[in-house]
């Protein structure tokens, strides 16, 4: 055979050569043109006894073949005598097949430290001395390739192999370094994990499968793995009943926790699943690679902050997926409804609001732009999408402030592509603000609405991080407000309102308002927001015309129920700004504050539609 693999003029070390797979891989080398050293101390396979039969067979059988082979019966642990009966012999040394071994078989609770200590020292202490003694030739000589022989029990581990199991997983991280250090000389050192009938495993395994493990399955790998025109080195083979097979680790993508901040455990337990998943994996093939995520971490700089409940680095920024949502007429319709619009059905302005049909053309409250992001939200709530590093429940937050920017008037009916973050992440002391930002676009991709949520997270600050804008905006002036309106919100209010997307039952359900500390369910904190902003714009848009509402923002300060008598006081500070607040008339106490809404002094014009823009340029 041309492409035959040879190792003519070779000189071939094989211990624990007198049976087995030792003896298949001796005779193997030896048929291949190799001068072989067959070792092998005679013993039983438990490490007892004795005796040179074992090694005169295997080298009478190579003789007889018309091979060159000498016997050597040396303890491994004295592998300088292996070693110089090759140099003795053939004059140097290539090959390393370090194959010896024995079994101690016990469960752990019943093993000796001599069952412990016999296995390490001819596994791997018997690797090491025969390696040892060897690798300088190897090294002056620039050529050299070593096989250690691991086993499924030590990747693996095995019920009562715990010694084994150790002494087998250390000869791969040993042919692993040696695999570094020896490269350089051309020496290369590989381990494998077979599977085959032996003295060892004669007496565990039943005869059948004995028959599909032969030794000879396992012998052509070895023989690849220590010809001249091998490149692998480092690598790990498991092989038996005619499969090989190349193992490499596999890491989870984990979790890194920036630095620069206490760590807790349960910091830890929150991202277990992060740290456990293998849906992201890595395959570091050294200790640079496996240092890459730590690296990273630390040059990603000091940790900007947080505690068990907020992670800002693994938070802040974090975009969640695109959403596409649509409206039409009867959705503005029952949002209008929902905050206090036609309660008068004759009313002409009012009527704009909920009535497709109406002759100068229905308008949408400006306000319903809050709606569509709201509901994002709420879709990712339901599908159980949150965040990275937000691990707080929603008994811990509350709508913080809201603030809601039109681009132009919303149109009577849209499909929406919603583009959601992380913006903020605020410490206030005890407390804490997350602000989440969400873009909305139409059809065409044109920006259309902006929202900035900003969620209050109770006992969730203190980490000493960024505290946000100090000063306090829209504070209304020392005098009497412009404007005063005062709305009895009707006791089935928070019913209406809640048909436009927000569920929560602490708005419907007598006895979960009830769990949460308050006497009946309570309204929706953005249908006063609603109910204000319709208000205002009524006031002081040009013509109480919606159209020309541009924004609104505010600060929720406390609950409203149905039933309530909500009070809008407001301030005109110029043509385009309105600052207000609301209260309860009946307690007395502000609910929304620092609020204001603005107005377009020009309204701007809807975006061409890009279909049709094609189409005009094509039709030129």
């Amino acid at each position: 055979m041309s492409n035959e693999l040879r190792f003519d003029d070779k000189v071939v070390i094989v211990t624990g050569a007198g049976g087995g797979l030792g003896r298949s891989h001796a005779l193997a080398f030896a048929a291949r043109g190799a001068k072989v050293v067959v070792n092998d101390l005679g013993g039983g396979f438990t490490g007892d006894g004795k005796s040179t039969s074992a090694a005169d067979k295997v080298v009478d059988e190579i003789k007889a073949a018309g091979g060159t082979a000498v016997a050597n019966y040396d303890s491994v642990e004295n592998g300088d005598a292996i070693v110089k009966t090759a140099v003795d012999a053939f004059g140097t040394i290539d090959i390393v097949i370090n194959n010896a071994g024995i079994l101690r078989d016990v469960s752990f609770q019943k093993m000796s430290q001599q069952d412990w200590d016999l296995i390490y020292k001819v596994h791997v202490l018997g690797s090491f001395k025969v390696t040892y003694a060897a690798w300088p030739i190897m090294r002056d000589k620039g050529f050299g390739r070593i096989v250690m022989t691991s086993s499924a029990a030590g990747i693996y581990g095995n019920f009562g192999q715990a010694n084994y199991s150790m002494a087998k997983l250390g000869l791969h991280g040993f042919a692993q370094t040696l695999a570094l250090e020896g490269r350089k000389r051309n020496i290369l050192v590989n381990t494998i994990a077979p599977i085959a009938g032996s003295r060892m495993t004669e007496t565990v395994m039943p005869p059948n499968l004995l028959e599909a493990l032969k030794v000879e399955y396992v012998t052509p790998l070895v023989l690849r793995l220590c010809h001249e025109k091998n490149e692998d080195t480092g690598g790990l083979f498991e092989v038996g009943g005619g499969f090989m097979g190349k193992l490499r680790w596999e890491r989870s993508e984990g979790k890194s926790f920036r630095l620069g901040r206490a760590i807790t455990a349960e910091m830890v337990d929150a991202s277990w699943k992060d740290i456990t998943q293998f849906d992201k994996t890595t395959h570091p093939g050294g200790i640079a690679e496996s240092m890459s995520p730590i690296m990273a971490n630390i040059e990603a700089g000091p940790a900007k902050g947080g505690n068990d409940l907020i992670d800002v680095d693994a938070a802040l920024g974090y975009q969640f997926p695109e959403v596409t949502s649509s409206y039409d007429e009867r959705d503005l319709a029952l949002y209008a409804l929902g905050v206090g619009a036609a309660q008068d059905p004759t009313d002409e302005k009012d009527l704009q609001l909920v009535y497709e049909l109406h002759g100068k053309g229905m308008k949408a409250l400006g306000t319903y732009a809050v709606i569509p992001a709201l509901n994002t939200m709420f879709k990712f709530g339901k599908e159980g999408k949150s965040a990275p590093g937000l691990t707080y429940g929603l008994d811990r937050v509350l709508h913080g402030e809201q603030y809601t920017e039109v681009l132009r008037p919303l149109p009577r009916n849209a499909k929406l592509t919603h583009r959601s973050r992380i913006k903020d992440i605020f410490d206030k002391g005890k407390n804490a603000l997350v602000v989440t930002e969400v873009i909305s676009y139409d059809e065409d991709g044109n920006e259309l609405i902006k929202n900035n949520i900003t969620t209050f997270v109770r006992g969730a600050g203190g980490w000493g991080g960024d505290r946000g804008p100090a000063a306090e905006v829209n504070v209304p002036p020392d005098r009497a407000p412009d404007k005063i309106v005062e709305d009895k919100i009707p006791a089935n209010q928070a019913l209406l309102y809640r048909l436009s997307g927000d569920w929560n039952p602490l708005h419907a359900d007598p006895g979960f308002a009830k769990a949460f500390g308050f006497e009946k369910p309570i309204l929706h904190g953005l249908c006063t927001f609603g109910y204000a902003g319709r208000r205002v714009t009524q006031a002081f848009a040009p013509g109480g015309d919606p159209d020309h509402f541009k924004s609104i923002q505010v600060r929720f300060a406390a609950t409203v129920l149905p039933g309530d008598t909500l009070v809008t006081e407001m301030w005109k500070e110029s043509d385009q700004k309105v600052v207000f607040r609301c209260k309860v008339k009946e307690r007395d106490q502000v609910v929304v504050s620092n609020a204001a809404v603005e107005f377009f002094t020009e309204i701007p014009k809807p975006k061409p539609k890009a279909a049709a823009a094609a189409g005009a340029s094509a039709g030129g």
